[in-house]
């Protein structure tokens, strides 16, 4: 444990939202349903009734919003992240705030989630655990099914459409996107839950929180007009097709380009690239995504990913606030994450291996900085952690992360199959 900070307290018991609050919550929330989303659309919700888990997909704090209109009349409780509590966590935990922090395995949020259940309350929760980086749905827990199975509730699904398009992860500007889109279904009943297999709970929920926002506004012919629109894609697209270097690529305006070789491409209102001359790589910008994290397996498969940098360190042990740790060496290879710095005079090392992390959360020009960070967490502290210089991307830390994971998941299956014949 890294310095002697008092810590948030996981343990404490969460609250029942204030009565007082919920119309509060319902006033801030429904004018924006009404100006972007209009009908939610509902699918076999008749007699659903608290309590029961709602999973939603997460692509920006509109979600937030628009989940609380889909539950009206009902209020409930969220599972925030322990960075949203900053300087208000009275406020935040009198709303129905569950704290934790990100990718971490946590008895205490599953007791203090079942505590809130069996008082009849809704329980929301973003299994993604971050924001979508390109529009897609993000890598899922396997533990989702055993902990559906656990909650002994029905199951809700909420998926939001065009949200990221509206405020894109990596964008600097907010964007006016017409007819936002969602549906509130029914996935599993209660009886279903415990009649299931972890592994067909697990199959159900993957097949369903599957989106596609780039998709989703090239079908419906929804157009985004900001002339600013590419502004931050290259922390996304960080590798080019073309010559294939990686981080030089940049973007701003309309425009993607590789300052390396030059190439440049144009997004279309329709939220398709087109290169400005010769071939078009990828029109579909999560198919260039995808390219990129395929370059990382194959890294990965080789034995070769490895990245060492020096870093500025915050932690974040409670919700006052970051405290700045100063520098640190970051090393991120085939065994998974090492951070060794000293603060105070004592050194330290927190180690993550690739088999305890299945994903990470990152970040772009965040708040104290306003540069890219990678957060990694422990069940006592939260680690926000800013790699120098330029050759680095944060997007492909959080791709080598989940490709390093499903490699180790696979030697282990592997050694066991050995060891079993």
């Amino acid at each position: 444990m890294i310095g002697d900070f008092k810590r948030f307290d996981m343990v404490r018991k969460p609250l029942t939202q204030r009565r007082w609050l919920t119309p509060v919550t319902w006033a801030l929330s429904f004018p924006t349903k009404w100006k972007h989303c209009g009908k939610i659309e509902k699918r076999d919700m008749d007699g659903v009734k608290p309590p029961y888990l709602l999973l939603c997909n997460h692509n920006a704090f509109l979600d937030f919003m628009i989940m609380t209109t889909a539950i009206f009349p009902h209020r409930a409780n969220y599972v925030v992240a322990i960075d949203g509590f900053i300087g208000i966590e009275w406020l935040l935990r009198k709303v129905g705030g569950i704290g934790t922090r990100k990718f971490t395995n946590s008895i205490q949020l599953v007791r203090n989630m079942a505590q809130m259940k069996d008082e009849g309350q809704i329980v929301v929760l973003f299994p993604e655990a971050r924001y979508s980086l390109c529009g897609t749905n993000a890598v899922l827990p396997d533990s989702i099914g055993k902990f559906i199975r656990l909650m002994d509730v029905p199951v809700v699904t909420l998926l939001m459409h065009g949200h990221h398009l509206a405020s894109p992860f990596w964008g600097a500007e907010k964007h006016k996107v017409p007819r936002l889109h969602a549906e509130m279904r029914l996935l599993l009943t209660r009886e279903q839950t415990q009649e299931m297999s972890i592994e067909e709970i697990n199959n159900r929920v993957r097949e369903t929180i599957v989106y596609d926002d780039f998709a989703w506004q090239r079908e419906n012919r929804i157009p985004v007009k900001s002339r600013e629109r590419a502004n931050g894609l290259h922390k996304v697209l960080y590798q080019c097709p073309s010559c294939g270097t990686e981080y030089r690529m940049s973007s701003g305006g309309e425009e993607l380009w590789c300052e390396h070789c030059g190439k440049r491409w144009k997004m279309t209102q329709l939220g398709e690239l087109e290169a400005v001359s010769g071939e078009t790589e990828f029109s579909h910008i999560p198919d260039w995504y995808e390219w990129e994290r395929e370059n990382v397996r194959r890294e990965v498969l080789r034995g070769e990913y490895s990245l060492c940098v020096r870093a500025r360190v915050d932690s974040l042990p409670n919700a006052r606030g970051f405290i700045d740790l100063g520098a640190a060496e970051l090393t991120h290879d085939m065994e998974g994450f090492t951070l060794r710095g000293s603060y105070g005079g004592e050194e330290y090392e927190e180690i993550w291996k690739a088999m305890s992390l299945y994903s990470c959360h990152i970040e772009y020009n965040y708040k104290k900085r306003k540069a890219d960070c990678v957060d990694l967490n422990t069940i006592t502290d939260t680690l926000y952690i800013y790699p120098e210089g330029r050759d680095f991307s944060v997007t492909k830390i959080a791709l080598a992360t989940e490709e390093l994971y499903k490699r180790a998941v696979e030697l282990k299956a592997a050694a066991e199959k050995r060891k079993d014949a």
